[in-house]
């Protein structure tokens, strides 16, 4: 029989082995809620981060833009990573209207929630009315792999200018030229 000596170390080798048990069982489970995620973090995804600087059809430049082209900008958002506080120079500066949407990529995988932006010349058959929130669109744009042709829907709309800068990553590397858009709102003067 084992005494009270005895048995105190054995149960509390059971216990530690029953929590590392436990502990794995829980980080599984957590790992598996993220690779099921709702919404797709665009910095994962394929952007075309460069640009040709080739603008759609019919765009019209900004006659009197807030930040003219050739100025330094500092970015306010993260539409990727390494963008947000990034030193920007405007090449461009476009009225349109400025559109979030959500699609399902045309290769397939997760659908695309709230991506920031394309605009009213990069809806196949858009007119000159802006498109209410719900609206079922087809994009041509390729600013991300799987995004040319894509049916979408309008998640937001903002009558604005629109620019296409050049910037290098917070992180460093290679200057990622003419990035299409970014809206007036997501820009400072660079001090």
């Amino acid at each position: 029989m084992l005494n009270a000596k005895t048995k105190m170390p054995i149960v509390l080798s059971i216990l530690a082995a029953l929590l590392l048990v436990l502990g794995a069982c829980s980080n599984n489970s957590e790992n598996k809620g993220k690779e099921h995620k709702e919404e797709v973090d665009h910095s994962e995804m394929d952007m075309d981060h460069s640009g040709s600087g080739d603008v759609p059809e019919g765009l019209k430049a900004e006659e009197n833009p807030t930040f003219e082209i050739g100025s330094q900008v500092i970015i306010k958002t993260g539409h990727m990573e390494s963008m947000k506080g990034a030193k920007a120079t405007i090449v461009g500066a476009y009225d349109t209207t400025a559109y979030a949407v959500s699609y399902t990529p045309t290769t397939g995988g997760e659908k695309v929630k709230n991506h920031k932006w394309i605009i009213q010349e990069e809806i196949e058959g858009a007119g000159e009315e802006t498109y209410e929130p719900g609206a079922e669109v087809i994009i041509k744009a390729s600013h991300m792999k799987g995004m040319d042709g894509a049916v979408a829907h309008i998640e937001t709309a903002e009558n604005t200018t629109v620019y296409m800068v050049d910037f290098t990553p917070t992180s460093g590397g290679e200057t990622v030229k003419n990035h299409q858009w970014v809206t007036e709102s997501e820009l400072s003067a660079a001090e």
